[in-house]
């Protein structure tokens, strides 16, 4: 299963905002991602409620793994990009 680290970019973290915006694009791919904090279980990247569950905060390294690696690449990118800016 291809797994990618990255730091957090949102300044709130993961946040409602930024948790809403990934659990969207995740919602329009073909396949399953998940975010975790490292060690631990992921959660369904298409949930914006199990996204904020997590508590990752600005510059936190969470992993995103799916079985398509581009559908990984899309949400990792997503995850390192400050989501809550204007």
């Amino acid at each position: 299963m291809p797994t990618t680290t990255v730091t957090v970019g949102s300044t709130v973290g993961l946040h409602a905002r930024p948790a809403a915006i990934i659990a969207e694009a995740a919602g329009d791919l073909d396949s399953e991602v998940l975010i975790g904090l490292p060690g631990s279980e992921g959660v369904d990247a298409g949930s914006s409620l199990l996204i904020m569950t997590l508590g990752a905060g600005h510059g936190d390294a969470v992993e995103v793994s799916g079985d398509v690696e581009a559908d990984v690449a899309v949400i990792a990118a997503l995850v390192a990009q400050d989501l809550d800016a204007d």
